[in-house]
C-alpha cells in the first residue's frame, strides 16, 4: 500500500518530534510540576499565538477551490475562534488574567516569526502548502497528549490535568483529522518536496516555541 502524504511528511520530521515530546516543558507539565509561571506565559503567549492562527485559517480559506475542502477548513476555522477561544477565556481567569492582559501581551520574537511564517506561506503559496505548515501545530499537540497520557494519573495539579485533556478529547482529534483527510488529498498530486520543506520548518518553529515560552 502506498504510503500517504503526511505519513511520509511526518516520518521524515519525526527527529524534530521527538524532541517536542521530551521537551522539558511538555514533560513537566504533564508530570504537574511546571512552575505555574512558565504555564502563565505560555498562557499568554499562546493566545496571541491563536489570533494569528484564525486570521491564517481565514486567509487559507479564501485559496481554496474545492467547495468541500473550503466548507473542512472553515469549519476548523469555526472550531478554532469558538470553543478554543472560550476555552482559553476560562483559562485566563483561572489564572487571573483578563482578555486585555493577553491583548497587550509584547510576543517574544520566535512567536512573530512563526505565525508570520504561516501567514506568508498561506498568502504566498498555493493551499497545499498552507495546509502542510498549519498541520504540526495541531498535530503534534494530539501526539503529546497522546505520548504523556499515563503521566496524567500521577499529576496532581488539576489545572494541567484539565489543559491537558483538550488535546486528546473526541472534539480536538475530529479537528486532527480534518487537517490530516485534507492535507493526504490536496498533496498526493503536489510537488513533494515543497510539502516536506514546509511541514519541516514548521515543525523546527514548534520546537522552537517551546524553548522560548521554557
Amino acid at each position: 500500500m502506498e504510503e500517504k502524504v503526511l505519513e511520509r511528511l511526518r516520518e521524515e520530521a519525526d527527529f524534530i518530534w521527538k524532541k517536542i515530546f521530551e521537551h522539558p516543558f511538555v514533560v513537566e507539565l504533564f508530570s504537574g510540576v511546571l512552575p505555574l509561571s512558565k504555564f502563565k506565559f505560555y498562557t499568554l503567549q499562546d493566545y496571541w499565538y491563536l489570533v494569528a492562527m484564525i486570521k491564517n485559517l481565514g486567509i487559507l480559506t479564501s485559496k481554496i477551490e474545492d467547495v468541500n475542502i473550503m466548507k473542512e477548513v472553515v469549519e476548523i476555522l469555526y472550531l478554532e475562534a469558538t470553543s478554543e477561544f472560550a476555552g482559553y477565556k476560562v483559562l485566563l481567569k483561572e489564572l487571573s488574567y483578563s482578555i486585555e492582559d493577553a491583548i497587550n501581551l509584547q510576543p517574544v520574537p520566535i512567536n512573530v516569526a512563526y505565525t508570520n511564517f504561516l501567514i506568508n506561506t498561506s498568502l504566498l503559496r498555493p493551499f497545499p502548502e498552507g495546509i502542510s505548515a498549519i498541520a504540526p501545530c495541531f498535530l503534534s499537540y494530539a501526539e503529546i497528549a497522546n505520548y504523556h497520557r499515563n503521566k496524567l494519573k500521577d499529576n496532581k495539579n488539576e489545572l494541567y490535568v484539565k489543559w491537558a485533556s483538550v488535546y486528546f478529547s473526541d472534539s480536538y482529534l475530529l479537528l486532527v483529522d480534518k487537517i490530516k483527510r485534507i492535507l493526504n488529498e490536496v498533496g498526493i498530486n503536489y510537488p513533494y518536496e515543497k510539502l516536506s520543506n514546509v511541514f519541516t520548518l514548521a515543525s523546527k518553529y514548534e520546537c522552537m516555541y517551546w524553548d522560548a515560552i521554557y
